[in-house]
């Protein structure tokens, strides 16, 4: 009945449809949360990327999924081990969903660690060019079973100029996993990554910023942006 991730490697077109399911399964739980977290941004006094992390847990909570009793470990605010079912098949998935929240004029890219990305990071930083492993595996190993990593990032854009949090938009992205390396990433100069705020000096990780026009200039459907309500969503194809 399951199928063995390791058999994904075969048949990538299998591996981006899991990755498109995983992507619908969020859009929709941020979508029905939407007037929720625009009424949460406006009145919370915690830090917007805290109120980001909340809001997207009790999207996900609120609209349930699968679950299987795994516990993941890694710098992501929500992590679960669940099983995806399809018509075809049902594979064991290791589910990361990253919340970031930005002022809208930072609204084109998210912030990564590497240690969230499955993916070699590929990309000319000072005119080198740059390749760093993705600390994240491809397929997590639970107790001897293989689990599919996929990676959705959420990115809250909000506007305080008024001295109030509004949000504004939503975007939500899916990063493609490792092995979709030569599809989205296969060298420096084809890239879907632009540099990051970290600074080695300081010991900080290596950091990354994912490019939401250039995700989607590989597919467009893996990027796809929530306005408020009674602004209408339609999926992005």
């Amino acid at each position: 009945m399951l199928i063995n991730p390791s058999a994904l490697t075969g048949n990538l077109d299998r591996l981006e449809e899991i990755e498109k399911a995983s992507l619908r399964l969020v859009v929709q739980a941020i979508h029905d949360y939407r007037d929720a977290a625009f009424k949460i941004f406006r009145i919370e006094t915690d830090k917007v990327s805290d109120i980001g992390e909340d809001v997207t847990r009790e999207a996900l909570d609120r609209l349930g999924t699968s679950r299987i009793d795994q516990r993941l470990f890694g710098k992501v605010d929500y992590k679960r081990a669940r099983y995806l079912f399809h018509p075809e098949y049902a594979v064991k998935q290791a589910l990361f969903v990253d919340s970031k929240a930005e002022q809208v004029s930072g609204q084109g890219t998210a912030t990564l660690q590497i240690s969230q990305v499955s993916m070699s990071v590929r990309q000319i930083r000072s005119g080198v060019d740059v390749d760093v492993a993705g600390k994240l595996p491809t397929i997590l190993m639970l107790e001897d079973e293989p689990y599919i990593t996929t990676t959705i990032v959420v990115k809250y854009n909000y506007d305080d100029s008024t001295h109030v949090n509004e949000l504004r938009t939503v975007t939500i992205a899916a990063l493609p996993n490792g092995l979709l390396q030569a599809r989205y990433n296969p060298h420096s100069r084809d890239t879907i990554w632009v540099v990051g705020r970290n600074a080695p000096t300081l010991g900080e990780e290596f950091r990354t910023r994912l490019s939401f026009a250039r995700l989607k200039n590989k597919a467009k459907w893996r990027v796809q942006k929530l306005s408020m309500s009674p602004q209408p969503f339609v999926w992005d194809e």
